[in-house]
């Protein structure tokens, strides 16, 4: 009999990767989801009753209230409270509902603002956040924390993965709430369908950032899910039981300005907007607790990029609706 494996956010970009990658797994897990309409994720009972009803096996958290440094910063309230709610919710109806085997969705903003790069697992909770997603930071905080809780007291198997800057098929492509990948390109786009001189980016460009394919994510996600619990065990501690996500390279915001100009053809002038906010200026993640686990990325930036703005082109009717 198959695994019935519940896929909280299905339709995010994140969750619709993992039903497409467990769709293709060789032993066929049973799919289980479920739109907002069907299934208030902050209600627990709720949820704890669609668990025992669907007989779930696994879950994998990837429900979200998610955006960029312009909408973390203006809605500080909603960012804390409906992360807070949707994850403490699905993770406590979980343990009630008896499935012992979850893997929770955090963010490399987790760590401090100023942490020794790249950020190790344990830097975490060593020193102040950045402010601009301090809040989205403190509820994916509290989510990984819940998880090592229910670990260290009821011997639950909850797994939590830190991944790092994420983008590709399924993005948020919203002009002022979108991540800056999905942000840019559009803006890139529209620039170069427009016949613009220039494209005026936030900030000065130099801040470092690491990005990942969402493909790759969900692929090192299973990974983790997967992996035997000896051999997890061996690269975490009982107080630092989470797993970074990333690529393991950087890049600056010009550089990356470069190589989006280069994808959808942009060859007018790139400007920098110094008035605004830059953000932390490296968040490197080091994967070294990956990668003994047996797993690295495939999917470059170049590579990634090019089938992101496939997928856009392909979608953009109805991301511009």
């Amino acid at each position: 009999m198959s695994k019935k494996i519940f896929v909280a956010g299905h339709r995010g970009m994140v969750g619709s990767s993992l039903c497409r990658n467990l769709q293709q797994a060789p032993d066929s897990p049973e799919l289980v989801t479920a739109s907002r309409d069907e299934l208030d994720l902050t209600d627990t009972q709720a949820v704890e009753s669609f668990l025992k009803a669907r007989q779930v096996d696994e879950i994998y958290l990837a429900a979200a209230k998610v955006g960029g440094i312009h909408a973390n910063n203006t809605q500080r309230v909603e960012f804390l409270l409906d992360n807070l709610n949707i994850q403490n919710s699905v993770i406590a109806a979980a343990h009630r509902a008896d499935v012992n085997r979850l893997l929770f969705l955090g963010s490399s903003c987790v760590y401090p603002k100023l942490a020794e790069q790249p950020m190790r697992e344990e830097a975490l909770l060593t020193s102040s956040l950045e402010q601009t997603n301090e809040p989205y930071a403190l509820a994916k905080i509290t989510g990984l924390k819940l998880c090592e809780s229910y670990n260290r007291q009821y011997g639950r198997d909850y797994r939590a993965a830190m991944p790092t800057n994420l983008y590709g098929e399924g993005d948020n492509f919203h002009p002022t709430g979108s991540h800056v990948i999905p942000a840019l390109l559009s803006r890139f786009h529209d620039a170069k369908e427009a016949g613009s001189e220039s494209v005026t980016v936030w900030g000065t460009g130099k801040v470092f950032r690491e990005f990942m394919y969402v493909d790759d994510l969900v692929d090192a996600c299973v990974h983790i899910m997967n992996v035997d619990a000896d051999k997890l065990a061996g690269v975490t501690t009982e107080s630092c039981q989470h797993i970074n996500v990333g690529t393991g390279e950087e890049h600056t915001i010009a550089a990356l300005c470069d190589v989006i100009a280069a994808t959808v053809n942009f060859a007018g002038a790139i400007e920098y907007d110094a008035s605004k906010p830059d953000g932390t200026p490296r968040k490197l993640l080091d994967t070294s607790r990956l990668n003994k686990l047996g797993w690295h990325n495939k999917v470059d930036l170049q590579q990634g990029l090019a089938k992101t703005y496939e997928w856009f082109l392909a979608n953009i009717d109805a991301l511009r609706k």
